[in-house]
């Protein structure tokens, strides 16, 4: 068993802090990696406000590259010393979706069996939840070995962990989720990190045009950055029929785009996204809903009459094993840009004032290195 530094939500809606945590030896099938870098997500500041569950304390962190620093036995898919990105769907390689060679989809995810616990205080022993089953922001914390993906091992760490969620999650809603191409239109409502991760996948997937919706002028000049060639400033303009105008440029017939992806996940922003495809096109939620929100009232001669699909995107329907090495291969030849998400390397100890920052807009990621 090691001590180290670790983030945690100790209670619901109370600033996070710092403390010493307990982190086990790897148990079978186990893996202790030394962490380098964990970005701040949207997902954290949920699990502190008790969006997700209420199983506190809450190690947070999960967008993360690091060291194998420990393996425990019958682990055979990475090494000590091996550079990984973790993930927090680690296959079962049986269950239904596995069998048929769609592990994408697994429906029997894992994570450690051990539990990391408070090292120090009235609450000594106390076991944590890791956020996604990771809880990276922590000098090194313990994960099932599925979790982690070996990738370059010269890649920036802050750039690359960010694959483990938010970026990966936008890009896959693109192109495996949404089916982005060359001579397709994509629309993207929301330029936070993963809508902007969206329009980067979009842009390396050849479609055009590519569409960037949100009420915030800076998030849609970040939007441009990524590659989105219009920008729709939805608080001056209906973002429908905007995208209907700009489609209607390339093809005169068009009643929208190709692909809408909803990267907020408001019962609004879905409706947005339905009645702004095109005939037959498909319209994608990969921004989280909250528990007590419906799905709109949309009249089912609409849902019929318009065609297409209506699609929810699981993790940007990734399989990690495939997906990381590939994206990071493409960044680091340039044709993927990830150092664009990351806004500012901070400490463990600002991890509380990043939340403020992302909650103002501020950021696309702010990143903790270690």
């Amino acid at each position: 068993m090691q001590q180290v530094k670790a983030v945690i939500a100790r209670e619901k809606a109370t600033p996070v802090e710092i403390v010493t945590i307990n982190v086990p030896d790897p148990g079978v099938g186990e893996v202790v990696v030394r962490v380098l870098s964990c970005g701040v997500c949207h997902t954290d500041v949920h699990y502190r406000e008790g969006g997700i569950n209420d199983q506190f304390p809450f190690l947070l962190g999960h967008e993360a590259a690091g060291v194998v620093e420990l393996i425990g036995d019958d682990v055979t898919n990475v090494r000590i010393g091996d550079f990984v990105v973790l993930n927090w769907r680690a296959v079962c390689g049986y269950c239904r979706a596995c069998r048929r060679g769609e592990a994408q989809y697994c429906f029997a995810t894992h994570n450690a069996k051990q539990r990391m616990t408070i090292a120090e205080g009235p609450d000594a022993g106390t076991e944590l939840t890791p956020a996604l089953g990771i809880g990276a922001f922590a000098e090194k914390t313990l994960v099932a070995a599925g979790q982690c993906t070996r990738v370059d091992s010269t890649a920036r760490p802050a750039a690359v962990g960010l694959l483990g969620c938010g970026v990966m999650a936008g890009i896959g809603a693109a192109i495996n989720t949404g089916g982005a191409t060359r001579g397709r239109s994509v629309a993207v409502i929301g330029c936070g990190g993963v809508g902007a991760a969206a329009i980067a996948g979009a842009a390396l997937a050849g479609a055009s045009p590519i569409i960037a919706v949100d009420i915030d002028a800076r998030k849609l000049e970040k939007a441009r950055l990524v590659g989105a060639t219009h920008v729709v400033n939805s608080s001056h303009a209906d973002p429908t029929l905007e995208i209907r105008r700009i489609c209607g440029e390339t093809f005169e017939d068009a009643e929208g785009a190709d692909i809408v992806i909803d990267a907020v996940g408001r019962p609004e922003t879905w409706k947005q996204a339905f009645y702004s495809r095109d005939l037959a096109g498909t319209a994608v939620l990969v921004g989280v809903p909250t528990p007590e929100m419906k799905v709109p009232d949309l009249p089912l001669l609409d849902v019929f009459g318009r065609g297409g699909a209506l699609k929810a995107s699981w993790y940007g329907d990734c399989l990690p094993s495939r997906d990381f090495p590939l994206l990071v291969d493409l960044y680091q030849q340039g044709r993927l840009d990830l150092d664009a998400f990351v806004t500012e390397e901070i400490e463990l100890g600002d991890v509380e004032s990043a939340f403020v920052r992302m909650h103002d807009g501020d950021v696309l990621r702010s990143v903790v290195v270690f």
